[in-house]
């Protein structure tokens, strides 16, 4: 019976002693570590307007629908880019479900942006993204949305572009990934140079 209550008596300590190190001191060391060395990715990479307002995140997608604004990857985590319904859509590539889905936004993608029917159409302005929350473009999709904007804010053609090129990620340490534009932060460009009604 001295062993058994020997046993509970060890256990117990033991427990308290890796609750307090695992889920008090671990995550405290790890937050002041991450506000110490990233603190504006610490802190969900926001962007932040003059006047205190949060504008959004530059890791997260935005629904923008005016003509005024580049528009976003299609989302499928809910209606509007909702972060707390992140996902894909999980339908395979021989899925029809997918395929009508693909050729219905290829058909509003062309007709938002004045587009001919033979003009091709990148593949991230039409599928959505693993979680739905992507907060890029490619550098096609955003040209071809570039005459949309310009005439929709009545700015001179060359001026989206360099803009498009000022926005644009170049691919991680020169190698991974493909040269990408960050929607959220063109926007604010944008709307810094020619504010929106």
């Amino acid at each position: 019976m001295k062993t058994l209550w020997l046993e509970l008596k060890s256990s117990v300590l033991l427990t308290l002693i890796f609750a307090v190190l695992l889920c008090g001191a671990y995550p405290l060391v790890v937050w002041a570590g991450a506000q110490f060395i990233l603190p504006a990715q610490a802190n969900g990479s926001l962007l932040v307007e003059k006047d205190g307002t949060v504008r959004g995140s530059r890791l997260l997608a935005q629904n923008f629908t005016s003509d005024k604004y580049f528009q976003s990857r299609p989302s499928a985590a809910g209606s509007g880019y909702d972060a707390t319904a992140s996902s894909g859509t999980n339908l395979g590539p021989t899925s029809q479900k997918l395929s009508d889905s693909i050729n219905a936004a290829v058909a509003v993608y062309r007709q938002a942006n004045n587009l001919s029917a033979d003009t091709p159409v990148p593949a991230d302005a039409v599928t959505r993204s693993g979680s739905g929350l992507d907060p890029h473009i490619s550098e096609a999709n955003a040209q071809l949305q570039a005459p949309r904007v310009a005439t929709a804010r009545n700015l001179a053609l060359a001026k989206v572009k360099e803009m498009i090129k000022t926005a644009t990620d170049e691919r991680d340490w020169k190698v991974f990934g493909e040269p990408r534009v960050n929607v959220l932060l063109l926007n604010v460009a944008l709307d810094e140079l020619s504010p929106a009604k």
